[in-house]
């Protein structure tokens, strides 16, 4: 039992000191009687023990991975662009009388540079004996008003950066590029066997040079279709198709990229004779014939 003054207004300080220890030792004491009371009644009504949880940890892993971040920011820096350097400038600086040049202390800044080109061919005409005009072909890649490079830009805004046709109208628009949003929807849906040509080319030469290969296939909507967009390359390159189907011709037709060829060997041979040789026995040339 605790001991209590009779009358707490005229207890000394000290014996309310002493009062509050003894109350906090016998509510602790109390809570630990109460948990291993509760412990009994559950164990003697056979409900689960409760967990033992160990520390997450989590303080040592976030403190583990903020130093590996700033080790990682140390490490970062533009040391890898030194042979990369496209321009230099020199700064001065305002040395007083009497100074001694020292040298120069680099400094590396990454720069983007977006701006309009127009680029004026002129293509020399040559009139020719029989009266005929000789005109100086378009250099290679240029088919239309707007360069190679301003189509890369278009393709890659659209289909890598998710960029809307009036958004990339809006850009081009902003940097200086005389474009309409019908032309930008041609350069995205014109013609684009060269792109598909060279597509089929790193297919080829994958094929030709990998020591191995991996193929995978993935449900696509593409025109508003369930299709199947196929996969094939290693750790060098990857290559992608999407097609209708996904049965083994289609595949085997991929695999051709582009080349629509067909060898003739021995086990394809073997495969044409034993083909003649059902229809003509268990086949229709059999019941055509009469036999049987």
């Amino acid at each position: 039992m605790l001991n209590t003054p009779h009358d707490l207004d005229t207890a000394t300080l000290d014996d309310l000191k002493r009062l509050v220890l003894s109350l906090v030792e016998e509510v602790g004491r109390l809570r630990a009687d109460n948990a291993g009371l509760r412990e009994e009644v559950a164990r003697l009504k056979g409900l689960p023990a409760k967990p033992k949880l160990k520390p997450s940890g989590m303080e040592k892993k976030t403190e583990r991975t903020e130093v590996k971040r700033r080790r990682k920011q140390k490490r970062r820096g533009a040391k890898g662009l030194d042979a990369k350097v496209t321009e230099t400038r020199v700064i001065a600086a305002p040395a007083p009388a009497g100074a001694r040049f020292k040298g120069y202390q680099d400094f590396l800044v990454q720069e983007l540079s977006v701006s309009r080109r127009v680029i004026l061919l002129r293509r020399e005409r040559w009139l020719l004996a029989d009266g005929s005009l000789l005109v100086a072909p378009l250099p290679a890649g240029i088919g239309g008003h707007f360069g190679p490079d301003l189509q890369r830009f278009v393709l890659a805004q659209y289909h890598q950066g998710q960029t809307t046709v009036e958004r990339l109208v809006g850009l081009l628009n902003a940097v200086g590029i005389d474009i309409s949003k019908r032309q930008v929807v041609r350069l995205l849906i014109a013609d684009k066997r060269a792109f598909v040509a060279e597509a089929d080319a790193v297919l080829t030469a994958g094929l030709e040079t990998a020591r191995w290969v991996t193929v995978d296939d993935t449900g696509a909507r593409h025109a508003a279709q369930n299709q199947t967009c196929t996969q094939i390359g290693d750790d060098r390159f990857a290559w992608f198709r999407t097609r209708p189907s996904k049965s083994r011709l289609n595949f085997l037709d991929l695999l051709q990229a582009g080349n629509r060829a067909y060898t003739i060997n021995p086990a394809a041979l073997w495969k044409a004779g034993s083909l003649v040789i059902s229809l003509c026995v268990d086949g229709p040339l059999h019941r055509l014939a009469g036999i049987g």
